[in-house]
C-alpha cells in the first residue's frame, strides 16, 4: 500500500484531482492513528475530537499544500505538523476566549476551576520546539515526527535519511533541552 499511496502522491503532485479521491481512503486510518496520538496528549472532553482532527487535517493539505509530494512518509510528517498546528491554533483561541475575548467576564472563583493547564503546556512546548528548530531544524522535526506524528525511530531514520543512532542521539538531546527549556532552565 506504500507503493500505491507514494503513486498517487505523485499523480496528485500532476494534476490528476481523481487521484486525491483514491487517496483518501488509504490514508484515513493513519491520518486518524496520527490524531489519536495527538489527542492522547489533550485533556479529557476537549472540544475538539479525533475525527474533527483528521478531516480539518486533511482539508488543509488538499487546499493549501503546494509541495512536491515525495512518499507516504513525507505526506504523514506533513499531516502531523499540520495537525499540530491545528491544536496550537485551538488552544490559543480558547485561552483567547478564557481571557475575555468579547465575552462577559467570569467571577475568579469560578475561572479557577477551569482546567486550562493542557491547552498552556501545549502552547509551551510549542513556543519551546520553534525555538529549537531554530537552534537544530533536525532536532525540532525528529520531535515533531515523533511527539506529534506517532513514528517510531527507524521509521524516522528511513525518512530524514540519517541512522537510527543518530535519531536515538538527536531525539534524547532534544527531549533533555525541550524539557529543561520549558521548566526554565535554559
Amino acid at each position: 500500500m506504500a507503493g500505491e499511496i507514494t503513486q498517487l502522491l505523485r499523480r496528485w503532485n500532476d494534476g490528476d484531482s481523481g487521484a486525491l479521491d483514491e487517496l483518501a481512503p488509504l490514508v484515513y486510518d493513519e491520518l486518524r492513528r496520527i490524531a489519536q496520538f495527538h489527542m492522547q496528549k489533550e485533556r479529557s472532553g476537549h472540544t475538539l475530537q479525533r475525527t474533527a482532527l483528521v478531516h480539518e487535517a486533511f482539508l488543509r493539505l488538499a487546499q493549501d499544500t503546494p509541495l512536491e509530494w515525495q512518499n507516504r512518509d513525507q505526506f504523514f510528517g506533513v499531516a502531523a505538523r499540520l495537525m499540530r498546528r491545528i491544536l496550537v491554533d485551538h488552544a490559543r483561541r480558547r485561552l483567547t476566549d478564557k481571557r475575555g475575548g468579547g465575552l462577559d467576564p467570569v467571577p475568579l472563583d469560578a475561572a479557577l476551576q477551569i482546567d486550562g493547564r493542557p491547552m498552556e503546556e501545549l502552547l509551551d512546548v510549542d513556543r519551546a520546539l520553534e525555538e529549537l528548530a531554530a537552534l537544530d531544524a533536525n532536532r525540532a522535526r525528529i520531535v515533531e515526527l515523533r511527539y506529534f506524528g506517532g513514528m517510531e525511530l527507524p521509521e524516522i531514520a528511513g525518512l530524514l535519511g540519517v541512522s537510527l543512532s543518530t535519531v536515538k542521539r538527536d531525539w534524547t538531546a532534544a527531549k533533555l533541552w525541550l524539557h529543561q527549556r520549558i521548566q526554565g532552565l535554559v
